[in-house]
């Protein structure tokens, strides 16, 4: 499992319009091959920043299958204008979970 993490930041004064569209364009990326789940986390601290966590089976899944698909495309039309700056992704893999789970 691959996890995708994307810092979004958004122009002042259109977080509730960029949640709602966020809202809209979940199935889009939710119907893509290799997707496994996504969650949107609003900053605390600085006000139109937010974490996207998209869990991928693979990296290729999210880089090639995702990104060149029409649904990416229709994702960014849904999303794409609300960003501020160029949002900045990374991929990781899983390395320790803690506490490990007993038997």
């Amino acid at each position: 499992m691959i996890l995708e993490v994307a810092m979004l930041t958004v122009h002042a004064g259109q977080e509730r319009a960029f949640e709602e569209a966020m809202a809209q364009a979940a199935p889009v990326i939710a119907s893509a091959r290799g997707y496994l789940r996504h969650e949107l986390r609003r900053c605390v601290e600085t006000p139109g920043r937010y974490l996207l966590l998209v869990q991928w089976e693979t990296l290729e899944a999210h880089t090639v299958g995702f990104r060149g698909s029409p649904a990416f495309a229709k994702w960014r039309e849904l999303i794409g204008g609300f960003f501020a700056v160029a949002p900045a992704v990374e991929h990781y893999e899983h390395v320790l979970t803690w506490p490990e789970k007993k038997s």
